[in-house]
């Protein structure tokens, strides 16, 4: 572990859920990082969405036996919450800056310089996926590869622009009322697990309105603040210099944007995955949508579940190895009729 500096620094570390919660300090504020797995495999890092956490977003995923198999025997998990958003956070401090986009890329790269990584693999999603392309634009040397879910790559639409100032206003005149809490769950989740009135809505729909009854709504909203002032990134995308596999449910509020920001990326290097019948939260509506092909796009790093990853555990792990057969539609798309998954490489 890397020693502590002036700008970061531990606070507290807790036991939660079978990982370490480690509280850091940063330039912009302490962020919360849950750690699971062996700190000697290479590191992969998640940011979720808009006041979600690391157990709202990704639990779906990482607790499928599969994922597990697949994710926890090659890497060990760095869960970044947004500030304030980890589980029993207190209220950030009104005297604290709002901070913007760039502001949380750089805490993601300050909370990799606490734990020592270099180079790492990154799993966001929606706003998290921005931030963390963000950070792959900025820090290129440092991101082996993206896996983004429901991305963010163009500043808000007037429709988003219009959604955003609603839930701004709820936020602070309500609070997480149940008006925010339905608008929220409308961005994360398809109408076949919201339920209507003749359906009932599924468990993971239950889960997810009890965990946002549980943030607190200004740190909430200072993230909201942040993403809808983020700005379109779309020309740094031909630049990036990692491979990138993208999710996206075709019936996520941002499906437009997944299949723009595709169509932006080289082509060589990138791919995409629609999953029918699914929102923007992949990871938790349809996890298993994700298994073969990101078990795909890691074989051309030398990681998947039957062998053993060789070398150095702290190596860089080499992308140059990886196919572009890898990334194809007739490699992945087969074995994915059976789940109605679409795979393409350019729209």
């Amino acid at each position: 572990m890397a020693d502590s500096s002036d700008s970061v620094s531990v606070d507290m570390e807790t036991i939660s859920l079978g990982g370490k919660e480690h509280i850091v300090q940063t330039g912009y504020g302490s962020v919360s990082v849950a750690v699971f797995g062996d700190q000697d495999k290479p590191a992969l890092v998640t940011y979720p969405d808009l006041a979600l956490n690391h157990m709202s977003c990704f639990q779906g995923l990482f607790f499928c036996p599969e994922a597990a198999s697949l994710l926890l025997h090659n890497f060990c998990i760095y869960h970044i919450n947004p500030p304030g958003h980890e589980l029993g956070a207190a209220e950030i401090s009104p005297d604290m800056p709002v901070p913007s986009v760039y502001d949380l890329a750089d805490q993601v790269a300050e909370v990799l310089d606490y734990f020592g990584l270099g180079a790492v693999m990154c799993m966001g999603v929606t706003a998290g996926a921005y931030i963390l392309t963000l950070f792959a634009m900025k820090y290129r040397e440092r991101v082996l590869g993206l896996l983004l879910v429901s991305p963010l790559c163009k500043a808000p639409s007037w429709t988003e622009w219009l959604y955003n100032k609603v839930m701004s206003n709820l936020l602070y005149f309500y609070g997480m009322c149940g008006v925010l809490k339905e608008i929220l769950l409308q961005r994360y989740f398809s109408k076949e697990v919201r339920g209507d009135g003749q359906v009932p809505e599924s468990d993971i729909v239950q889960a997810c309105r009890s965990l946002l009854g549980q943030k607190q709504s200004t740190n909430v909203l200072r993230f909201l603040q942040a993403i809808n002032g983020r700005r379109d990134i779309t020309e740094g995308l031909k630049k990036l210099q990692c491979r990138t596999l993208i999710f996206v449910g075709e019936n996520s509020p941002f499906h437009s944007e997944a299949l723009h920001m595709t169509a932006k990326l080289d082509r060589r290097y990138s791919a995409l995955v629609e999953v029918q019948a699914c929102g923007s939260m992949v990871t938790e509506e349809q996890p298993h949508a994700m298994l073969i092909p990101m078990e795909y796009f890691l074989m051309g790093y030398g990681l998947y579940r039957p062998c053993q990853f060789s070398g150095s555990p702290r190596s860089p792990l080499s992308p140059s190895c990886i196919s572009p057969e890898l990334l194809s539609p007739e490699s992945m798309g087969l074995k994915l009729k059976p789940i109605k998954t679409r795979v393409s490489l350019q729209v």
